[in-house]
């Protein structure tokens, strides 16, 4: 398959403003794309993988992409699939956020080839400093009303109770004269984003052919959603699941996918990996017969973890998910432990009640609230479900000592497969 190909078997291709023409053109020689990315908060989420991914695929057939961050429109904020207008940033804030997200789309494109390197633009550079006149004179004048007013983003809005504001209106020129520049600058033919930015899309495409007469194109791809429908944003759905190793562990990130539904995960190893059709039509086959055995689910997980956060950090995650599965921790490290204790009920424990005999299992399990009495403590260890540092206790008198401790500050409990508590010692 070719790459349009490719990217229509993975369901990418909603909407193309001309896709045979697009496909003639790319057939020909390498193009030049490029993708925004909204700056609104200081870290991009997991629904944003998608334009990162669609450029990386362009980049590794051989075409040359470019990653727009919004310094410029982060100012005005895209009325595009909202019911209410965003809260502006300030200047200041607006600065700080695009630095952030300028670093995490450095690691996930490659800067560095030397065929056809990456880059990365800011459309403040080209925007800040033209005037409110110039840009009417010599861009709003290209623009229907009647046009503008028809686009999906703008129409929602007028027909919603709090309406769309001048200030949101006038993104599309904004992001229209970005294609424009980009165009005109780097010989940028294309642009890529979600279902929500294909009025925008198209704007820019218009607004090129008027000015310059010639051809552009828009490819849009369909917005990631769950299950339930939720679209994948920053308060909803996988919102939440933030780049920032800082605001979403690796482990968490990990998680998130290793818990993807069933009927969703073929979907999210087309959209959300690079791995090739053969490959992810045999994971497809194994999970229709075998769904217990989460393969497609560890497939995918593994690599998107491994993407964003690199094989090392993958590894880490994937370590502590197998301490939550009741794996051994021969071998594990104290920063993958902590990845453990970070998702598990923690409570205090004083060490000198490890002291000498030590303290019973069976005074822990009570003291950490995994049983609610000695009693049933005693009976859980007696039925065989209690676990210290995932090591099954098979005597009731078990006692605890230093000797237990885990990096000299940790006991992990476990009460049946998958109910976790952590005993941190204090002094």
């Amino acid at each position: 398959m070719n790459l349009l190909e490719d990217l229509q078997w993975r369901d990418l291709v909603a909407n193309c403003t001309d896709l045979d023409g697009l496909g003639l053109r790319m057939a020909s020689r390498p193009i030049t794309l490029y993708c925004g990315f909204d700056p609104s908060r200081d870290s991009l989420h997991v629904g944003n993988l998608i334009g990162q991914l669609m450029l990386r695929r362009f980049q590794l057939a051989g075409h040359h992409p470019i990653l727009l961050a919004g310094g410029a429109t982060g100012m005005i904020g895209d009325p595009g699939g909202r019911s209410t207008e965003r809260n502006l940033l300030d200047r200041a804030e607006l600065v700080h956020n695009v630095a952030c997200i300028k670093r995490q789309l450095a690691r996930f494109i490659d800067f560095d080839s030397k065929q056809n390197p990456a880059r990365l633009v800011d459309n403040a550079d080209w925007t800040a400093s033209v005037s409110y006149l110039d840009f009417l004179r010599d861009i709003g004048k290209h623009f229907s009303v009647n046009v503008m007013l028809a686009k999906d983003s703008v129409r929602s809005r007028l027909e919603s109770d709090s309406g769309i504001s001048y200030t949101e209106f006038s993104y599309m020129l904004l992001q229209a004269n970005d294609f424009l520049h980009l165009r005109e600058t780097h010989d940028c033919e294309l642009q890529v984003g979600g279902t929500d930015q294909y009025g925008n899309i198209t704007a820019g495409v218009d607004l090129i052919r008027k000015k310059l007469g010639v051809v552009a194109w828009g490819l849009v791809f369909p917005l990631i959603t769950d299950a339930a429908g939720q679209k994948f944003g920053k308060s909803t759905g996988g919102g939440s699941v933030w780049l920032d190793p800082a605001k979403t562990s690796p482990y968490r990130f990990y998680q998130f996918f290793i818990n993807s539904e069933d009927s969703m995960v073929v979907e999210y190893l087309k959209k959300f990996t690079l791995l090739p059709r053969e490959q992810i039509e045999a994971l497809a086959v194994e999970h229709g017969q075998n769904p217990g055995a989460r393969t497609a689910q560890k497939a995918l997980a593994r690599e998107v973890a491994a993407l964003v956060h690199g094989p090392s950090a993958c590894d880490d995650a994937v370590r502590a998910s197998e301490i939550m599965f009741g794996g051994g921790l021969e071998g594990v490290t104290e920063a993958v432990f902590q990845e453990v204790v970070g998702e598990v009920p923690t409570r205090d424990f004083e060490k000198a009640k490890l002291a000498g005999s030590g303290a019973s299992v069976i005074d822990l399990l009570v003291h950490a609230g995994l049983c609610p009495s000695k009693g049933q403590a005693r009976k859980d260890i007696e039925s065989g479900g209690i676990y210290l540092n995932n090591v099954r206790v098979t005597e009731v008198a078990r006692a605890a000592t230093t000797v237990d401790l885990l990096f000299g500050q940790f006991l992990l409990l476990r009460k049946g497969k998958r109910t976790y508590a952590v005993l941190k010692i204090v002094s």
